[in-house]
């Protein structure tokens, strides 16, 4: 099988991507697909007028490529996620962002496909835009869907020593020495790097985007993005020492991807925010060997206690650029 041109970042449909590529061939994908959720009217705020809670300026942004019937929506998901499931190696992993308006649809089609699912993380933002209308709690997480191929034999990477061991500043969930849990406390906010050269409404932090990549592929590895947009995949990739591929449709956001990359470099473990360790393991269907002095099996638990969060761990609030749908 001859390996597909990497680092490059086509200005086409993903699905159409993805069918020139071979079976196999990558070892991890990042989706962020349109969430469904651009319906409604559009709304702004800005800070001429001062209301508590409110933060920096923001707008509900409406967008045609986020706008389907729930039917073709259905049938969109099948089809890119039929091509995902081809070209992921058996060794792959595949992380899905989505809300409530479309996991649901996700998780249904990727039984549908045999792909499973090996976790629900539940991306927790502490800086979460308020709800205006008062009629509802205020969204504040969104939902991650981490899947393999789907085999008789599990085969997907998964670096547990990373996970368990690795920093993770900021977040407060995490226990230094203790299993990663399920719900990651991960600011939405972006660097200034980050938006330097342009944003996309749905840009995702690259600190979410490099613990999915250090937790389950290597050094270089081919991570491949169907929805690219500003290029924070595959600028996250690059800096991890990771090959990339990604598709964007949007001229726009390829040549503000394209600019980030010029300006992203491998990054040095000194300045890692999340330091990987050393050890890593592929997981497989073998059942844990059993403790010669007991003849059972050892069970580690994660007993910590959720830690208290103080005002000054508490980093600033910035609302950022988001898609919301709004009660009237």
């Amino acid at each position: 099988m001859s390996k597909p041109d990497t680092n490059i970042i086509y200005n086409i449909d993903c699905i159409e991507g993805m069918q020139k590529l071979p079976d196999n061939s990558v070892d991890l994908i990042i989706a962020d697909p349109p969430y469904n959720l651009s319906k409604g009217g559009d709304w702004k705020w800005d800070n001429s007028v001062k209301l508590e809670g409110m933060g920096g300026n923001w707008n509900k942004v409406m967008q045609n490529w986020d706008d389907y019937t729930l039917e073709s929506y259905f049938e969109f998901t099948k089809m890119w996620l039929t091509e995902a499931k081809r070209i992921l190696k058996p060794t792959g992993s595949m992380w899905i962002f989505g809300t409530y308006h479309n996991t649901g649809i996700i998780n249904v089609v990727c039984q549908l496909l045999k792909i499973e699912i090996i976790n629900e993380v539940i991306w927790y933002k502490r800086n979460a835009f308020p709800n205006l209308s008062g009629r509802r709690l205020t969204a504040s997480h969104e939902t991650i869907l981490w899947c393999n191929k789907g085999a008789k034999k599990r085969e997907y990477y998964f670096d547990y020593e990373y996970s368990k061991n690795g920093r993770f500043p900021g977040d407060l969930l995490k226990s230094e020495g203790k299993q990663m849990r399920t719900v990651w406390d991960i600011s939405n906010n972006k660097t200034k790097e980050e938006l330097l050269y342009g944003k996309h409404p749905t840009q995702k932090p690259l600190k979410i985007l490099k613990r999915m990549i250090r937790l389950s592929s290597k050094k270089g590895d081919i991570m491949l993005t169907p929805f690219a947009g500003a290029g924070s995949e595959c600028v996250a990739a690059k800096e991890t020492g990771r090959e990339y591929i990604g598709y964007e449709t949007d001229t726009v956001y390829v040549e503000i991807a394209n600019t980030r990359l010029e300006h992203a470099s491998i990054e040095t473990d000194e300045v890692m925010e999340e330091t990987p360790s050393s050890e890593s393991s592929s997981i497989t269907n073998e059942k844990p060997k059993a403790n010669k002095r007991r003849g059972k099996a050892k069970a580690t638990t994660n007993t910590d206690k959720e830690p208290n969060v103080k005002a000054k761990d508490k980093e600033p609030v910035e609302y950022e650029q988001l898609t919301f749908t709004l009660d009237t």
